[in-house]
């Protein structure tokens, strides 16, 4: 199932087709086997318990993360060790709030995230390795009954100071019920010799221990599959059924922001539609090669909105006369991009990203303007990723009072044809952006 991503769940303001697309998604994971799943995402209190309890009804264990909260930190878990400077009481006026209400809920299980918290910790160990925050603050404090799983010990926030196996025996010295360890089998044989040499040591007890084994046996007894044979008979109709199911909801997260002269929708005949899509770039130094290469070992593109920009102009393409132009941060206007925006009746221009990594796609924009566009053609500037980037745009300010402002949530090839159909008039769409610039 194409299924919209959290934003866009968000953008669509409610809660019961949240919980409607997360139990549609279970479905097809248990027939593909699966039973846990390390989301969700608990930063958000109005649609965790809708996610949680979406997977839980179809027999799949949720896992909020990351605890006690990852939401008030600009630094990459996966690179450095965040250190975030809030006390107990502004832990318990915001980011431990979804989690008590997950808990309040039954959740089954809790991931810890490998952030410090010196003012409540005292010191700078990362929160999945605490024993105050693990055992005192979520089990003892929170009352959590349920499974406690670690972020991966891969992540630097962990393996540059301890190692992922250091890691692993302190995160159970804390309380965890179970380590998480991705990537390496070396790393993994290796935890496991450390633990086994902890428990020799006497660093870890072996009634604490079965104590943990005690809880994973009853998260066991709950959703693990028997020893019968998956059935994949349903597996046809459940995609036929979820297809339309993740039409309607894409539909229902786009975001039309502001339109003050009325220019949606452009209509076929109008002429001419413009496309731009800025240059696929690196947006996660987490995922892709430290040198933004964009490639794999085998030369595929990864972690880029590039096929999801084709998409987007075979969707225009299919319902008007279309160009589509990839743009640079270098700004070169070609001969031929100008004589398109001459005979264009509308120019539809996507960011991503737009005042982050890419805030140069804002001076395109700019460049594009200077050119005078004439008020008769559609300027429709559509953000494709986190809309941060329109909702902090002054349109007075960079010359397209009278343009339409949108919003996809994500930069997936759903999203961008639910996206076409609006600006189109297939469909309305009452989606609002869950954020906003303070």
């Amino acid at each position: 199932m194409d299924s919209p991503g959290a934003m866009a769940l968000a953008a669509t303001g409610s809660t019961e087709l949240t919980e409607e697309v997360t139990a549609a998604s279970a479905t097809e994971m248990k027939i593909a086997g699966i039973n846990w799943v390390y989301e969700l995402f608990s930063d958000v209190s109005r649609f965790v318990n809708a996610v949680s309890q979406g997977l839980t009804n179809a027999g799949i264990a949720p896992s909020a993360k990351h605890f006690p909260g990852h939401g008030n930190t600009h630094v990459d878990s996966h690179l450095n060790l965040p250190v975030i400077m809030r006390n107990k009481e502004e832990l318990e006026a915001t980011e431990l709030l979804p989690f008590k209400s997950l808990i309040d809920n039954q959740i089954s299980t809790i991931m810890t995230g490998h952030m410090a918290l010196p003012l409540i910790t005292g010191d700078d160990t990362p929160c999945s390795l605490s024993h105050k925050i693990t055992t005192q603050l979520l089990r003892e404090e929170m009352k959590f009954g349920g499974v406690i799983v670690t972020d991966c010990l891969e992540m630097e926030a962990v393996a540059k100071k301890y190692g992922s196996e250091g890691g692993a025996v302190m995160s159970l010295e804390a309380g965890a019920d179970v380590v998480m360890i991705c990537h390496r089998m070396d790393r993994q044989r290796g935890a496991v010799e450390a633990t086994y040499a902890a428990v020799q040591e006497g660093r870890l007890s072996v009634e604490g221990l079965r104590t943990s084994g005690e809880r994973i046996a009853a998260l066991k007894d709950k959703f693990a599959r028997t020893s019968e044979p998956l059935d994949i008979s349903e597996w046809e109709s459940v995609k036929e059924k979820n297809a339309v199911l993740s039409k309607r909801v894409y539909a229902a997260a786009m975001s039309v922001i502001s339109d003050p002269r009325g220019i949606l929708p452009i209509q076929r005949e109008d002429g001419p539609v413009l496309l731009f899509t800025p240059q696929m770039q690196s947006i996660n130094p987490a995922v892709d090669d430290p040198e933004s290469n964009l490639r794999d070992q085998e030369g595929r593109l990864r972690n880029t909105a590039g096929p999801s920009y084709y998409a987007f102009g075979a969707a225009i393409a299919q319902r008007a006369v279309a160009h589509h132009i990839v743009y640079t941060p270098e700004g070169n206007l070609q001969q031929s991009t100008v004589e398109y925006l001459q005979s264009a009746s509308a120019i539809i221009f996507a960011t991503r990203n737009g005042i982050d990594q890419g805030a140069w796609q804002m001076g395109y924009l700019r460049k594009l303007l200077e050119y005078s566009i004439p008020s008769q053609k559609k300027l429709v500037l559509v953000s494709t990723c986190a809309p941060y980037d329109v909702l902090g745009l002054n349109l007075e300010k960079e010359g397209a009072p009278t343009a339409a402002v949108c919003a996809t949530m994500e930069f997936t090839v759903p999203a961008l044809e639910a996206m076409t159909r609006v600006i189109f008039g297939e469909v309305k769409t009452k989606g609002l952006p869950p954020v906003r610039i303070v």
